[in-house]
Parts: C-alpha cells; structure tokens; sequence
C-alpha cells in the first residue's frame, strides 16, 4: 500500500493498513554505517502496519520495521489517544508521545493507558522482536489488565527484528548494522514516531519522547537525531557508559579493537551533542545502571535547555520511572501550555554556603540540599541533607561540609512537584 493511500485513510477513515507478506518491504540496511541512519527515509515514509481489533481502547498494531538477516521485520506496538478511548471531541487535535521501554521490557498496555488519559495520543513499541498479549480492559472500573511486566507472558514475532540482549546491543558491532539492536532501536522508535504524527487527531507538530532505562539511552539518541520531537525525557539512560562504574563498561570494553567503534556509533556521547530539543533528566543519586558521572557528563553535551529531577535513591524499573509526577508536567508545559516546572540556575560555592536561584510560576514550598563525602562506589555512598531557607527566590544552605565530594539542591513547588540543579562535584 503506498504512502498516498496511508494518507488517506488516516486523514479520512483511520483504517488499519493491511501488511500482506509479498508487499511488507523494507529498504535494505546492510549497506548503511554503523551510527548513521538514514533520517529523511525514516522521517518522511511511513511504514506499512495493521490494527488487530480497530474498535479496542487500547490498539494492538504491527507496524513495518528495518530489515533484518537480510528479511523483512516487524514490530508490536500499543497505541491509545483521546480517539481511541472515546473521549475526542469533534475535529480536536491533540499532543503525541512515543514511550520506549528499558532492558527485559516491552510495549506497555498501562504506560500508554497513562498517557492517553492525560490526553495524548501514545505509541510503546516493543525493540525486542517479542509481543506482549493484549491488555483487558474493565469497563465498570476503568482498568486494564495484562500488562506484559511478566516476561513469561509475551510470544517472539515469526518475523521480528534482533533481541535485545548483550549480545545483540554490543557483540553486534562491525559488519553490517542489519543486526545491531542500537540501530534498529532508535529506527524502529522513529518510524513509530512518523506513524503516530499521522494518526488522527494528532497535531504532528507537538510530539515528545520518554525512555526508560535502555529506553532512556534510546531516548537520548533519538532526541539527537529526530529533530521532529519538541520535548524529550530520558529516565535514568545516559552516555558514556564506557566510563567510570556504569555496569556496561566490562561489555563494552571486551570488544577490544572494536570498542572504539561501538562507542562512535552507538554510545549517546557521540550524538547528545546534536541535541537541541528541551530535555528532563530524571535519575537518582545511587543508579548502578547510569551513575552520576557519566549523567552528568551526558547532560552537559545537550545543547536544548535542561531540567533536572536527580531523585535521593531512586529505585530503577519501569514503573519507578515513569512514575514522577513531573514528567507529565514538564512535557504539559511544552506540548499543552500548562505551568512549568520550576527553572533551577546553577550553584553558588561560598566557603561552606550553597545557593541556587529559582524562578518558578507555582509557589515554592520546600528546599534541601544532600551531599555525600564519602567515597567508593556511588551506589554504595552515604548521602545526607542540610537544613535550606528560602529567600527572595534561592534556596540556601550552611555547612557543606569542607570533604563533600558531590552534591546537589531540590526544589518543591506547591503541587509536589520536585526538581533539583546540575550535580555539584569535585
């Protein structure tokens, strides 16, 4: 079916395309680099796909994907909007986003359900060749079931793209990129966005993307080099894991004379640098995946403005990660015009003082600052928090103490929305 007619029915009826096997073709790949992809095909065709059940809440599609083992591959994805929940008005347009799931997960029926009643339009693709089973939905009490978080409960794709495992996201590098889980990640994530800025209702001008773990790695990339997004929120995922005590680095160091290519194709510090669009950072002080150090070497190559949400022990999953409050807010007050969240500047050092400015259009209730001064593995670190007074818009703090190594700020506002400055070192 070609782009005309996928057009047309999208504008018109917002019919499923059919994918028929002969027709299901993709460009091939195996000649492309490794860290290049072809933008202007992935941005401008979009793929064949095919709803199961057009009438769910909750859509279960097959959309087209890149090649793989010289074939062609598809991938799953839940897909929900305003239009799909019944909750459209007449020729109202509405906000997308595109959720990319982290390591062992999948295309999440609640995270898009999440979305969709804040009054987007979601897609979660599955970047593992797999399928989660269709969510079951309640009518009586608005709820969905069968997540796909057990991963016992999702079914390989006869015809789906690489694993996601170390092998496939590491071991991949060199030969052609046709079996690079990094490449066909972040393509797979924008022809699922050129997919969603064509369904109905929605305004493809006002689109972000959220990641989380694996899927916030994915996020920094494709926030490098799909300039079509708007906003941009990766959970935990960052660069330069290469470095310092990131659990990636023994992979990535085994590649021996091919690490240095994996790290200029696929490691976000090669690309973070492209970045414009507004980015949130959410992560949290003692993350074993993404530690501080090279977080906070990531988000200084962006070049967008930056936001900050550095979380005392955050846990790591998925559910933690999409569960602050503040992403929500902060893609609103992009995508919506709602509030934003609160702007924190940078740090002041003055003897044992530590201030911050803010500005904010909600009331700013509370302010701490924590540091550590202990050393070791971060993730082992004992962190504390000193006593902050608020005044004429900063936020101050006494006794830092002489042998801190790292700290940084918070800042509440009056919804209980929390962000906090760049991570102080040295």
């Amino acid at each position: 079916m070609n782009t005309a007619i996928h057009r047309a029915l999208l504008a018109c009826l917002w019919l499923p395309a059919t994918l028929s096997s002969p027709a299901f073709a993709a460009d091939p790949v195996k000649d492309s680099l490794a860290g290049v992809w072809p933008i202007e095909r992935l941005q401008s065709e979009i793929p064949s796909f095919r709803v199961e059940d057009p009438q769910a809440k909750i859509q279960s599609l097959i959309y087209e994907g890149e090649k793989f083992g010289g074939k062609p591959s598809s991938v799953f994805a839940f897909y929900a909007s305003p239009v799909t929940l019944g909750l459209a008005k007449e020729g109202e347009t509405f906000p997308g986003i595109v959720l990319i799931h982290g390591g062992g997960g999948t295309a999440f029926s609640d995270w898009v359900w999440l979305w969709a009643k804040r009054g987007y339009a979601a897609i979660a693709m599955d970047l593992s060749g797999h399928r989660p089973p269709a969510p079951k939905y309640d009518e009586k009490d608005e709820k969905i079931s069968d997540h796909g978080h057990n991963p016992t409960t999702r079914t390989r794709l006869t015809d789906g793209g690489p694993d996601h495992g170390h092998g496939q996201k590491f071991d991949c590098i060199g030969g052609s990129v046709e079996d690079d889980w990094p490449y066909h990640a972040v393509a797979n994530v924008m022809k699922a966005h050129t997919l969603l800025r064509q369904m109905r209702g929605v305004d493809p001008e006002r689109t972000a993307v959220t990641g989380i773990s694996w899927g916030g790695y994915t996020t920094c990339l494709a926030a490098s080099l799909d300039d079509r997004f708007k906003a941009a929120v990766p959970v935990y995922g960052c660069g330069f894991l290469h470095e310092g005590e990131s659990v990636q680095k023994p992979s990535i160091d085994k590649l021996g004379d091919r690490r240095a290519d994996w790290i200029a194709a696929y490691d976000p510090s090669s690309h973070l640098g492209k970045c414009i669009v507004p980015t949130f950072w959410v992560n949290g002080t003692h993350d074993v995946h993404y530690p501080l150090d090279s977080y906070t070497k990531s988000t200084a190559l962006v070049k967008g403005p930056r936001t900050y949400r550095i979380q005392p022990r955050m846990p790591h999953g998925h559910q933690p990660g999409w569960a602050p409050a503040e992403i929500g807010i902060f893609v609103d007050s992009i995508l919506k015009g709602g509030d934003p969240l609160p702007t924190v500047g940078g740090m002041n050092l003055h003897a044992e003082t530590v201030s911050v400015a803010f500005t904010a259009k909600t009331k700013v209730v509370k302010a701490e600052l924590y540091y550590t001064s202990a050393t070791g593995k971060r993730s082992e670190r004992e962190w504390k928090s000193l006593a902050t007074r608020i005044e004429d818009g900063k936020a101050i703090a006494d006794g830092l103490p002489a042998d801190a190594n790292t700290w940084l700020m918070t800042v509440t506002d009056e919804r209980g929305a929390m962000v906090t400055s760049a991570v102080g070192m040295r």
